[in-house]
């Protein structure tokens, strides 16, 4: 496994400076940013994440004001009461994109971003409370009490909201594997703890954001 310096300087080198490398960083916010934002936001940003898998984001972003309003602003504890009557109401509404597997994920991640926020005072405050050194573990949890968010959609939403998180890109796949930390994916519960552990290792070396190292490990191939 090469050290994090050998990473950077291979990432610049293909990028065109470290300067320029720093310009394409991903935000990521404060613990105290993820605690200050509301249920519905999260809600609104995961279901947001889901359609957009497949799509382009352009597409989705601009009918997204029509989705805040169709859907109650994504208040959870509205959405969770929606009878099928009105959620086939909204199949039929020209302005939403009418995908009735994304569309039917709505409620029961209305119901995960309710039971956790519960859990831990404010869905917010989950995020910022997930050990830092398990990304991996708050990955599953998405996926296992959530809907639609298998895959990279989980990364992606935690990246979408500013919660630090390395992503499995089909780049960042390559430069694991290339290092021989992973075998060929990031899909099994083994190779993402051996990512992890990578990832864990170069944090510690670097002091950066691990979505920040994500995105240079991508640069080293892509």
């Amino acid at each position: 496994m090469l050290k994090f310096e050998q990473i950077l300087e291979t990432a610049a080198l293909r990028k065109g400076g470290e300067r320029v490398i720093n310009e394409l960083m991903p935000e990521v916010v404060s613990d105290k940013t993820l605690k200050s934002r509301s249920d519905a936001w999260y809600l609104s940003a995961i279901t947001r994440r889901i359609f957009r898998a497949g799509l382009k984001h352009s597409l989705v972003d601009a009918r997204w004001p029509a989705f805040e309003h169709s859907f109650f602003g994504f208040d959870p504890e509205k959405l969770v009461l929606m009878p099928d009557a009105m959620l086939d109401e909204r199949m039929l509404d020209a302005r939403l994109i009418r995908h009735w597997g994304k569309m039917k994920a709505i409620r029961p991640n209305a119901q995960m971003v309710m039971e956790l926020s519960a859990e831990h005072g404010g869905f917010g405050r989950f995020l910022a409370q997930w050990p830092q050194d398990d990304t991996v573990g708050l990955w599953r949890c998405l996926f296992k009490r959530g809907k639609q968010l298998g895959g990279n959609s989980a990364p992606m939403f935690l990246r979408m909201v500013g919660r630090d998180s390395w992503v499995p890109t089909t780049d960042v796949v390559a430069a694991l594997v290339a290092q021989g930390i992973i075998d060929k994916s990031a899909a099994s519960q083994r190779d993402q703890r051996a990512a992890q552990q990578a990832f864990n290792q170069w944090q510690r070396e670097s002091g950066r954001p691990q979505s920040h190292i994500s995105r240079i490990l991508a640069f080293t191939v892509g």
